[in-house]
């Protein structure tokens, strides 16, 4: 009777791992199908892992197009805007050791402004871009709280309050927090320590144009300026939804919303906006992350954790025509949500 039952588990065990077998085998013709095809050219890499194993992973085009160089899987992107919830997430390892508050004014911790609105916008409202804020010379668009206004400034302010509070440079805080997760191939842009980073590009109908100066200021780098590869940002979703970096409050924190906002990657739809994620929840299944864009890069990374899976894309190339910006990324994620790899 023993004999026979572990038999019926071991058939059980063997099927189940043949069936998982068959669905990663054909989410991988279909993306490598669209990919060869689509149109502007994909070029980037690709990474599907599950339960922090990769289930599909894909290195396409050139590191450098004069040079013929060909893109690899550990190949150094800028990943641009998804660098807001790495610095979303160092505010609020500052909040659990009591230097940040959330609620309070950023004048609090950043003396130097002396703008009458700094005595208003909370922390709170510059992670969730309802701070209003476009110039540090020019009235705010609107009230603190009441609306949405996505921009740069508010995470380069959220940057120099780490600093202020962590009694380091950004960089450094962020760095230190790159080398405990072992993210080996992540760290922040310095035009010193730049040497495997590849090339950006602006695409014209398929002619690639190199961009040759970035838009990342010692000023913006909490907003735009880390370097990262698809499996080290693997490493940090699956430390970071796992309760691995932040304490559940905290990241619930995180994820909870009160604003919404419209991006193409995620929807027609406005979607939530909670600090440096977007939060998909009122439809099937449920997923949150965020995309950058900038320097003749693209990224998105997504995260679905009913199946603890996540999409990871990074491109060197962005296309002149806005309305084919995120084009493969947002036809690779509609093959995800299609797949039994999210069951």
């Amino acid at each position: 009777m023993l004999r026979a039952s572990f038999l019926f588990s071991f058939l059980f065990l063997l099927l189940s791992n043949h069936s998982f077998s068959q669905k990663k085998d054909q989410l991988s013709v279909q993306i490598d199908s669209l990919i060869k095809v689509t149109e502007p050219k994909f070029n980037g890499v690709v990474v599907i892992s599950k339960k922090g194993k990769t289930v599909y992973s894909k290195a396409q085009g050139f590191a450098d197009f004069e040079k013929k160089t060909a893109l690899t899987i550990d190949s150094e992107f800028e990943i641009m805007s998804n660098t807001r919830q790495i610095t979303a997430v160092l505010i609020l390892k500052e909040v659990e050791k009591g230097r940040i508050d959330l609620k309070s004014p950023i004048k609090k911790y950043l003396p130097y402004l002396t703008q009458p609105w700094a005595d208003s916008v909370t922390v709170h409202q510059l992670l969730n871009h309802s701070h209003g804020i476009t110039d540090l010379q020019k009235p705010l668009l609107f009230k603190p709280g009441t609306d949405f206004k996505y921009g740069n400034l508010s995470y380069g302010l959220l940057g120099q309050i780490i600093a202020f509070t962590a009694k380091k440079s950004y960089s450094e805080v962020a760095n230190a927090l790159f080398k405990k997760l072992q993210m080996k191939n992540t760290f922040c842009y310095s035009q010193n320590e730049n040497k495997n980073l590849v090339s950006g590009y602006l695409n014209t109908n398929n002619t690639f144009k190199k961009v040759e100066k970035s838009i990342i200021t010692p000023e913006s780098v909490a907003s735009n300026g880390i370097i990262s590869t698809v499996n080290d940002l693997a490493i940090w979703n699956n430390n970071l939804h796992k309760g691995k970096i932040l304490k559940p409050e905290s990241y619930q924190l995180m994820i909870h919303y009160n604003i919404k906002a419209q991006h193409n990657v995620f929807g027609k739809e406005k979607q939530g906006y909670g600090y440096g994620l977007r939060i998909v929840d009122k439809e099937t299944p449920k997923y949150r992350g965020h995309t950058g864009l900038g320097d003749g890069f693209s990224s998105v990374n997504l995260y679905f954790p009913k199946s603890d899976v996540s999409l990871i894309i990074l491109e060197n190339q962005t296309n002149e025509n806005s309305d084919l910006l995120y084009n493969a990324e947002i036809k690779i994620k509609n093959i995800l949500l299609k797949s039994d790899v999210l069951n």
